[in-house]
């Protein structure tokens, strides 16, 4: 079982993300660390817990008003072992391009998020174009799946990492969305080699992320509880012990 910490970076700094209503998004406060600048969020990360996984959102780029991809490209060179996710608001195939540069190996792994899709053809380009290492983030408003219904309603799509991403649940304390989860795990099913699949939005606790393991999530992405302190180091270290049932 993974936990892997998120940072939403709007007009170069870290914002608390809630309910997915965006422009109303503050500035971070954090039992970490004493500002939102995003070196200062990652350190402090890397200090409660050494992290495999980052999870970043430019919510600029997201909403079309710009975007930080040189800082991203910044953050990918100080921590090279780190994997980046990063969810830029890719819709077209040339996207990606601008958080690569020139130098291919770098250690960041696009997130295509369904919000953003408007159509399957769109979508299956941007597969191919990353030899499918992309991650799916299949997105949920309080209402209604977002984006194109192929990838909601079959798993025929899906790489080997998927993300259930109930916006409505994040950053507050209403607990993580297990009816959508279990649809998903049934989709999952059907496909030869299953998608590992990630919980994100709402979870509040260890009692949250046992919950999420019993049922075969294989990770969670999580911000607000590590801000708040209700995941603690300790919390952190038992939780990578878990493993999934087989």
């Amino acid at each position: 079982m993974q936990i892997i910490p998120v940072i939403d970076l709007m007009q170069g700094q870290v914002v608390h993300a809630k309910r997915g209503i965006r422009s109303q998004y503050q500035a971070i406060q954090s039992s970490l660390c004493k500002d939102s600048a995003p070196f200062s969020v990652i350190d402090a990360f890397m200090k409660l817990y050494p992290f495999q996984t980052l999870y970043i959102a430019d919510l600029d780029a997201i909403l079309g008003i710009g975007n930080h991809s040189d800082l991203t490209l910044k953050i990918s060179r100080k921590y090279p072992n780190l994997n980046i996710w990063l969810d830029c608001g890719i819709r077209q195939v040339n996207a990606r391009a601008l958080y690569h540069g020139n130098d291919s190996q770098l250690n960041i792994r696009p997130v295509v998020g369904s919000e953003n899709i408007a159509n399957l053809q769109d979508y299956r380009a941007i597969s191919y174009a990353c030899e499918s290492q992309h991650i799916l983030s299949l997105d949920y408003s309080a209402t209604s799946a977002m984006g194109i219904a192929e990838l909601h309603n079959s798993a025929r799509f899906w790489p080997d990492h998927t993300i259930c991403m109930t916006l409505n649940a994040v950053g507050n304390t209403q607990g993580v969305d297990v009816s959508k989860l279990n649809d998903l795990i049934q989709l999952n099913r059907a496909r030869k080699n299953p998608s590992k699949l990630y919980a994100a939005g709402g979870v509040r606790n260890l009692a949250d992320i046992q919950a999420l393991a019993k049922m075969g999530i294989a990770g969670a992405l999580v911000a607000t509880a590590l801000h708040a302190g209700t995941l603690s180091k300790a919390d952190i270290e038992s939780i990578h012990t878990i493993k999934n049932p087989s």
